[in-house]
């Protein structure tokens, strides 16, 4: 893989082809057959009880490193039991659907294959990609809305020496979508770092943050070479709007 970022790489979520599973690097942009290939979304359920929701950043958090899990798993890869349906949602056009549950209905989701992912309070399930009009029924009559998480606390700067998704100071977006969005992030960082930056990120646990940039900060950071999410504006924002930025410290060394 090339260790140089020529242009930033941007994520038009539900629309930028993507490569294979294992593929070192995506490619640019640009309509094949399988654009018009059935669609392929990953799901990801997080648990909200009504008693103890989990802290908003705590979710966002999660559900990137959920995606993370998913992507290096060893049954997306390869010939494992995963692959084939992690190649056609990532050859097709990107879907991630984030629903909630709680109480009978996550003993439920926990049920079905898939990988749960534990932040500070927070929990995500992620499943292997599912035809978009094909969720299995137990999922499939999870709610989308209702995912409306606060903060309670201020929230700490970020770390020195992790990853941190910035997200868009001037966009508002309900936790689902932003988890969503989150893990678009991730997954660009992901493709862009070399075999031995993705096994060091594995080994320390995808450690990462998600803030929200300061307003002075945005326009250097969207417009740096890092990648950038921009969302296809199916849900509750613009059509080519930038969410995130996705700024690992190996691909920042880059710049």
């Amino acid at each position: 893989m090339n260790s140089a970022m020529s242009s930033p790489d941007t994520h038009h979520d539900d629309s930028t082809p993507v490569p294979a599973a294992g593929a070192e690097h995506p490619p640019r942009p640009q309509r094949s057959a399988r654009d018009e290939a059935p669609e392929f979304v990953l799901p990801l359920v997080v648990r909200i009880e009504k008693a103890e929701p989990p802290a908003r950043t705590d979710a966002l958090e999660t559900a990137a490193r959920a995606v993370l899990v998913l992507l290096s798993d060893e049954r997306a890869l390869g010939e494992g039991e995963w692959a084939g349906a992690v190649r056609d949602w990532q050859d097709a056009r990107i879907r991630k659907v984030v629903r909630r549950a709680r109480g009978a209905e996550w003993r439920k989701a926990e049920t079905l294959p898939g990988v749960t992912v534990h932040g500070d309070a927070a929990e995500v399930r992620v499943f292997p990609p599912v035809p978009l009009d094909g969720w299995p029924k137990e999922l499939a009559k999870l709610q989308v809305s209702g995912t409306d998480l606060g903060d309670p606390e201020p929230v700490a700067p970020a770390p020195d020496g992790i990853a941190v998704l910035w997200l868009n100071p001037d966009l508002e977006m309900s936790a689902g979508k932003a988890m969503a969005q989150a893990g678009h992030a991730a997954q660009l960082a992901w493709w862009e770092l070399t075999a031995a930056e993705r096994t060091a990120w594995q080994d320390s646990g995808f450690r990462l943050a998600v803030r929200t940039a300061p307003r002075e900060r945005w326009a250097r950071l969207s417009g740096s070479g890092l990648p950038v999410v921009r969302d296809a504006g199916f849900t509750e924002i613009a059509p080519g709007s930038a969410t995130v930025v996705s700024d690992h410290p190996a691909l920042r060394a880059r710049l």
